[in-house]
């Protein structure tokens, strides 16, 4: 059992860490435009609200969504009780919630896979980068599969896959935006509150696949809270005091949205009924952060190997 926790517990810290690494690289490009004192105010401040309010908040606020007729008392009591009615309402709405943060990772790992500039680890990313004109069709057949899918089971299943949806389109034009502002932040003449203020909600929307993404290793809020918040507090420090650190390994994001990806598939077919060991889902990440890093420590020596030369 202890085996079982420590394991999970394992594995959404570092799908935190991993799925945190463009909201780090952002923080550790702005925080380079502001002072020590500034920089320890973020760490600080920010371990509060990143950790804290927004990471420790948002799986409450999904179990709610999810079980809207829980008062807000027994969705906190949830993570602390085994009250009967509560538990059968989570066994019921488990599948709604699985499904719509699913269907949310997935589409974010599309939009990533057809639509963003990268470093290529393999050639089939470039090419498939060359086609992101198909992004929006295969998205838009994905969904409509899912619904049609859903709708034989359950109506409310696919309710959940249009939030799951319509929640990835508006976190991920907040993300689109994100390195516009980078550059503005860095070129403006802005005080450091204004920036560490930026920053902090850009983490609040950041921080969602990370939150969603947890639930396909476990419906435990205590276990989310822990390795989620274990995965937060490494990357905030990591992001102060190693600043060039990300920008040094090329491939991490590559993993991290790999990760997200299978994650994605593992929620949509468990909500369909499909079981998976408790262990897969950390062995995964685990592997794919393995080779991403790999490659990347590759890169960084065939580049120090041409700088010799």
């Amino acid at each position: 059992m202890i085996i079982h926790l420590l394991i999970v517990v394992f594995g959404l810290a570092l799908f935190e860490i991993i799925s945190s690494i463009d909201n780090a690289i952002i923080n550790a490009h702005v925080l380079k435009t502001v002072s020590a004192k500034y920089r320890k105010i973020f760490l600080f401040w920010g371990i509060l609200f990143a950790v804290f309010l927004i990471r420790g908040g948002l799986p409450f606020i999904i179990i709610w969504f999810a079980n809207p007729q829980l008062a807000a008392g027994q969705v906190i009591s949830f993570a602390f009780s085994n009250e009967q009615i509560i538990q059968e309402s989570m066994a019921h709405s488990t599948p709604l919630l699985l499904l719509g943060g699913g269907i949310y990772l997935v589409l974010v790992f599309l939009a990533w896979l057809f639509l963003e500039e990268k470093n290529y680890a393999f050639l089939v990313e470039h090419f498939i980068h060359r086609q992101a004109i198909w992004f929006y069709a295969l998205a838009s057949l994905f969904l409509t599969a899912v619904i049609y899918l859903s709708i034989k089971i359950n109506p409310l299943l696919a309710l959940a896959a249009s939030i799951g949806a319509t929640a990835f389109f508006i976190t991920d034009g907040f993300k689109k935006n994100a390195e516009e502002k980078e550059r503005q932040l860095l070129s403006a003449n802005m005080s450091g509150w204004s920036k560490i203020i930026y920053l902090e909600f850009l983490d609040a929307s950041f921080s969602i696949d990370g939150v969603i993404g947890a639930f396909a290793f476990t419906l435990s809020i205590p276990l989310i809270l822990l390795g989620n918040g274990i995965g937060a507090l490494v990357v905030r420090q990591m992001t102060v005091y190693g600043i060039d650190f990300m920008d040094r390994f090329a491939y991490l994001k590559n993993g991290a949205m790999y990760a997200i990806g299978f994650l994605g598939g593992i929620m949509v077919l468990e909500s369909f009924g499909k079981e998976f060991p408790f262990w897969l889902a950390p062995l995964n990440t685990t592997l794919l952060l393995g080779l991403f890093l790999f490659l990347s420590l590759r890169q960084l020596k065939l580049g120090a190997k041409k700088i010799s030369q």
